[in-house]
């Protein structure tokens, strides 16, 4: 393609757009703050987000939507979930019908409980031509060309083909699926179970327990996966385990650190401000949590976890409610 809008300039965004660029004739990136655009025309640098990394000349960037938009053959939305739709709303004038869409959000929208496509199929129609990504992608690391693996899931394998065409190389190997709905289940509750994990290692647990958090973590995954529709088995690949691993135990992940600073006694907004990241877990934990409700799906981490942020309840309580609960069936729920 030649020219691709990456909408968002956070970690992740910047770091995909050098992907793109390694197919692309131009990549622009939008971003809302004038200060990053312009130290990425000026400097090929974002000057908030992995500031240390170079980009390649033909990423240039802008805080113009309809700029950014306007003439690219494909657009990519990297912004944070619960900006997704105001987002795609304000873009919507400028985006062709015809013009593919990829999601790198992750989450689930509260109250409505809508997934990320669905987010964006509402405000820019045409679900056909949307795609999400997910997978265990650290910014950090794809930035630095460190091998890593993703999957491309649309209604239309065509659209995740072409997704998939344009950012695989050597160093980032893309599969393709057509459970749109797995795969995003599984970005959404793996950020809510990082979170666990980080609460776990800030209390002094060891590697013991942090297996066993992500373990369980994979099979309620599974029961929100089926309750949504999706396939249980897209759980055990890249958007599911392979996902979960990585939130839960890298140092560059930003659900779990903000787990172990809960425990220091951190809030949730004292965290964003201090490292300018959102923390995708705790917005998408509200979504998950009445929909489990809802649909009567069992989900003792993602309870534990609202049950920390937004219903006042003790770290102490809220872990030995979890210590004393009657084991069962490993998989119950995902038949």
């Amino acid at each position: 393609m030649k020219r691709v809008c990456v909408v968002g300039s956070g970690s992740w965004g910047t770091a995909f757009s050098t992907l793109l660029a390694a197919t692309c004739e131009t990549v622009v990136v939008w971003s809302r703050e004038d200060v990053i655009a312009e130290s990425i025309r000026s400097e090929h640098r974002n000057c908030l987000h992995l500031r240390d990394a170079l980009l390649p000349e033909n990423i240039v960037a802008t805080t113009s939507q309809e700029e950014a938009v306007s003439g690219s053959e494909a657009v990519v939305l990297a912004t944070p979930s619960a900006f997704l739709r105001s987002t795609c709303a304000s873009l919507a004038p400028y985006i062709d019908t015809q013009v593919p869409i990829l999601v790198l959000s992750k989450g689930m929208e509260a109250h409505s409980h809508k997934l990320m496509h669905e987010v964006v199929a509402d405000e820019l129609g045409h679900p056909e031509r949307i795609a999400v990504l997910s997978g265990p992608n650290h910014a950090e690391e794809v930035v630095e060309k460190s091998f890593s693996a993703a999957v491309v899931a649309s209604e239309d394998l065509t659209c995740a083909k072409r997704f998939q065409k344009a950012i695989s190389c050597r160093e980032f190997r893309t599969y393709v699926s057509d459970d749109v709905r797995g795969v995003e289940a599984c970005a959404a509750a793996k950020n809510v179970v990082a979170i666990a994990c980080g609460v776990a290692v800030g209390s002094g647990a060891g590697d013991n327990t942090l297996a066993a958090l992500m373990t369980r973590g994979i099979a309620e995954l599974g029961r929100i996966v089926v309750a949504l529709g999706g396939n249980p088995l897209t759980c055990m690949g890249l958007a599911g385990m392979g996902d979960l691993v990585v939130t839960c135990t890298s140092r560059h992940s930003r659900n779990r650190s903000f787990g172990e600073a809960l425990v220091g006694g951190e809030t949730l907004d004292t965290y964003q401000s201090r490292t300018h990241m959102v923390v995708e877990g705790a917005q998408a934990v509200k979504g998950l949590y009445e929909l489990g409700h809802q649909k009567h799906i069992e989900m003792p981490l993602t309870d534990a976890v609202h049950a920390i942020l937004y219903e006042g309840a003790s770290i102490d309580a809220v872990v030995a409610n979890l210590m004393d609960r009657m084991p069962r069936n490993e998989f119950y729920g995902i038949e």
